[in-house]
């Protein structure tokens, strides 16, 4: 019976079709899936700003980083919010595998994304915001976006990049929601969680954002949009100096990356039970807080009134000092969320420090503290996050001014090469690298994985015991039955490989064992292997054939240097053909 109802009905099959097939089938339905994600965005937003005022007890049309100060008793809600964290960790313990998110799901996975984990990364990230840690709420954007696109991927059997750029739409359509920016959005897809920018992908990505805007702004939901204007006094020199700018926000943000990681490891190998860590994180926050209640949260309402506000250099260090130490105890003692609006917060802060600091040399001409505000916003941004563009079209869609977007993506692009030059990773993938994947972006390498050596090599090779006298070895394999023949000892465990031809080469052979003429004894394949790291195998070894033996030495199969290579190719080919649409 609950075969029969799990049976696709007419209809469903009706629109499996037109939406694989038809170009404009995929862009409706990606415009559907931007809806979804617009209405989810506004939801998360009001819910954790609804959770935020009721906490900490002030007006909706407040912010928690914008208040004078917190009474020392609310703040008793960063605890409790990660006593709640506890809760939840210890009923998913037995769950041994960490949640996808969606930039692992594009990259490893096809974009398919367990319902189980949308709902566990977006509802962590929204208790984390929404109790007052110093993380944003754009992860749980993103993952509801993307999450809700893959659940309709997955059900209409979408081909693979099919579903890895509706998924990239969701997420992108979600930001894009919430910053009220739809190229914002649409280049937060291509750039972090597609990893690519097509043809093929550009109308369905950029619909996606704008039906997600037009949602999220027909609900009345409140753009994150920074309201700065530039001050219009751009000569060439500053795009010298912001470059630099762009190279120091480089050096920060591999900095605070780094510091997050080693604290997470600290506090990992530390004694305390994982479901107490976020309630003592938590503690930690509040003489933070105590001193400075712009280091809470995302920082919406500090950025507000610390842009352009004209604060002295001493108080935009003790901010940014203090932001970056929130951030830091937040993410490493367990709080869930990512560091996208507090990494633009932290850039502002940089930047007007940048100018001050510049203003302090006798003799300059000032930098418009504004204008530094915003290239360190995209420069530390692009630095954690990834995403010269969609950085540089923030800038733009915030001040509707191409001069100053062309000198931040001056910078962002000084911040993004000097970052890939040193580190290699944005917070995604760096975290991802952590727990020992090897992805450096959202680009589709899910398909090297599935090509394993069990799966390429070829079963039941040519055997034979390395005891076997050559004599006996010529007369068991004629010249032309086989180029190889792989050896094993009396335990059935791998003792080598030999050549054919090597052993009708030797004209003294005799009653010598087969094993005189065996070579890579030492150099085999492990069934698991992808393929990746088997061409590496090959190139390392020089050999032509390598056998595939078990763990305990037992052999499985064979694979040959010129059939993987052609299975990666072939690989390639469809990849590039998915990609953009080729027949």
């Amino acid at each position: 019976m609950s075969e029969r109802l799990l049976r696709p009905t007419a209809l469903l099959s009706l629109a499996r079709r037109l939406f694989r097939l038809s170009e404009a089938g995929f862009i409706l339905l990606s415009i559907g899936v931007g809806i979804a994600a617009g209405l989810l965005a506004a939801i998360l937003g009001t819910v954790a700003h609804f959770l935020q005022s009721t906490f900490y007890h002030f007006d909706v049309e407040d912010r928690l980083s914008g208040l004078a100060t917190i009474s020392p008793g609310r703040l008793l809600a960063l605890p409790l919010g990660g006593l709640l964290l506890g809760a939840i960790i210890l009923t998913v313990r037995y769950h041994k595998r960490t949640a996808i998110d969606v930039v692992e799901a594009n990259a490893l996975h096809g974009g398919r994304i367990p319902f189980r984990d949308t709902m566990l990364v977006s509802g962590q990230t929204l208790i984390s915001n929404g109790c007052g840690a110093s993380v944003g709420l754009e992860a749980a954007y993103a993952q509801a976006g993307g999450g809700v696109a893959s659940l309709i991927g997955q059900w209409l059997n979408l081909r693979r990049n099919d579903l890895r750029v509706l998924v990239g739409a969701g997420a992108g359509a979600a930001i894009g929601a919430a910053f009220g920016a739809p190229l914002t959005g649409a280049f937060y897809a291509f750039e972090i969680v597609i990893g690519a920018y097509t043809p093929a992908s550009i109308a369905p990505v950029v619909a996606a954002t704008l039906a997600a805007v037009i949602t999220a702004r027909t609900l009345g939901t409140a753009a994150y949009l920074i309201a700065a204007t530039s001050s219009q006094n751009l000569a060439t020199v500053d795009y010298l100096l912001y470059a630099g700018l762009g190279l120091i926000s480089a050096v920060v943000g591999i900095a605070l990356m780094r510091l997050v990681s080693l604290v997470e490891a600290v506090v990992r190998r530390s004694v305390l039970p994982e479901w107490s860590r976020p309630a003592i994180g938590g503690l930690i926050l509040i003489p933070i807080a105590m001193i400075s209640p712009h280091a809470l949260s995302a920082g919406h309402g500090a950025l507000h009134l610390t842009i352009g506000g004209e604060l002295a250099l001493g108080a935009l260090a003790l901010v940014f000092a203090l932001k970056c130490l929130a951030s830091i105890v937040s993410l490493g003692f367990g709080f869930r969320g990512g560091l996208f609006f507090a990494s633009l917060f932290l850039g502002a802060l940089l930047g007007q420090i940048f100018a001050e600091l510049w203003a302090l040399i006798p003799g300059v001409i000032p930098l418009s503290p504004v204008d530094a505000a915003l290239v360190g916003m995209a420069g530390l941004a692009v630095a954690v996050v990834g995403g010269p563009m969609t950085m540089s079209l923030l800038v733009l869609e915030a001040t509707h001014d191409f001069e100053i977007t062309a000198i931040v993506l001056t910078a962002t692009l000084c911040s993004s090469a000097l970052v890939r030059e040193r580190f290699g990773y944005s917070f995604s993938t760096w975290r991802l690298h952590l727990r020992g994947e090897v992805i450096r972006s959202a680009r589709d390498i899910g398909w090297m994985r599935s090509l394993t050596a069990r799966r390429m090599m070829r079963a039941a090779p040519a055997t034979a015991l390395s005891t076997l006298p050559m004599a006996e070895f010529k007369a068991q394999f004629p010249l032309g039955s086989t180029s190889r023949v792989l050896l094993e000892d009396e335990a059935s465990h791998y003792a080598g490989l030999v050549p054919t031809a090597a052993v009708f080469a030797d004209t003294d052979a005799g009653e010598r064992p087969v094993s005189e003429l065996a070579i890579l004894k030492d150099v085999t394949l492990s069934p698991e292997l992808t393929i990746g790291a088997i061409m590496e195998r090959f190139d390392d070894s020089g050999a032509d054939d390598l056998a595939v033996i078990d763990p305990e030495g037992r052999i499985l199969g064979m694979l040959t240097e010129k059939y993987v290579r052609k299975r990666y190719a072939d690989e390639i080919d469809r990849v590039q053909r998915d990609l953009y649409g080729e027949d």
